[in-house]
């Protein structure tokens, strides 16, 4: 049996955040830390780096999971706060497994807590399923507070029958194509996240404790999981899938039972 050791929040921190520096080289050098199948995939980021992603293996609150409607708590908007002011001259970057918008505006009051936006990123598919259903694309906006805790925003994405997209995402994704390369930025002109915050405190939301999604998959951060979908359009859909590809961790046990792992680890083991 392995021990889990107990991750500073700083590190935490520091790896919901990105490194950005560190992922261009990474990326550019065609050596990233973590992936997404074979023995860079999930199933084996605890072996990539046994020390410090420990939670991915053994942590008893990972992310993503099954939200079942029944279960998961539901709560009115009105109980969290999502407030982003319109930004100008936004970075907008290929991080090699995902893209990614630098913010350095942005309030989250949930909890009686405030926390400030740093980021958001994508993931195809959604990570989340909502009561089984998934969904071709989730958004995370990652917020932290002043002790280093971590909160994260998710809104999940349908594919519009009509060929609308929320109007914040058609100019985040018109400028997709200037970073088709793995550690390449561009500079987005302006976003009005005017609608989204109307769409955020107009649904309810779900919310549990679990972990981030990617290495090292420390504990501790808050969701907050908008229950409505997002509109999204096949032709930014397939411009964005065709760039991150497929960057989804498999959905995790339920928050407080035992790591899937462990216990696929348990059953080869005979024990």
């Amino acid at each position: 049996m392995r021990f889990l050791a107990i991750l500073p929040l700083a590190t935490a921190v520091t790896a919901c955040l990105h490194d950005r520096t560190l992922a261009r080289r990474a990326a550019q050098a065609g050596t990233p830390s973590f992936g997404y199948s074979g023995a860079q995939g999930p199933l084996n980021w605890y072996g990539l780096d046994p020390q410090t992603n420990a939670a991915c293996d053994l942590g008893k609150q990972q992310s993503p999971i099954a939200i079942d409607s029944k279960t998961v708590t539901l709560i009115d908007s009105s109980a969290v706060s999502l407030d982003i002011p319109d930004a100008d001259h936004v970075e907008f970057e290929n991080l090699g497994y995902t893209l990614e918008v630098v913010l350095p505006n942005g309030t989250l009051t949930a909890q009686g807590k405030q926390y400030t936006l740093a980021q958001f990123h994508f993931h195809t598919p959604s990570e989340h399923r909502l009561d089984e259903e998934h969904y071709p694309l989730e958004v995370h906006f990652v917020f932290t507070d002043e002790t280093n805790g971590i909160a994260v925003v998710g809104f999940v994405f349908q594919l519009s029958e009509t060929g609308h997209c929320d109007s914040l995402f058609s100019s985040v994704f018109a400028d997709v194509e200037a970073i088709s390369e793995p550690g390449s930025a561009t500079e987005i002109e302006s976003l009005d996240f005017s609608d989204l915050t109307k769409h955020f405190q107009g649904h309810e939301v779900y919310t549990y404790g679990g972990s981030l999604t990617t290495p090292p998959c420390s504990e501790g951060v808050s969701w907050f999981v908008s229950a409505e979908p997002l509109s999204l359009d096949v032709q930014h859909y397939n411009q964005v899938k065709r760039l991150i590809r497929f960057n989804s961790r498999y959905t995790q046990n339920v928050p407080g039972d035992e790591n899937l792992l462990e216990m696929a680890a348990r059953e080869l083991n005979g024990l």
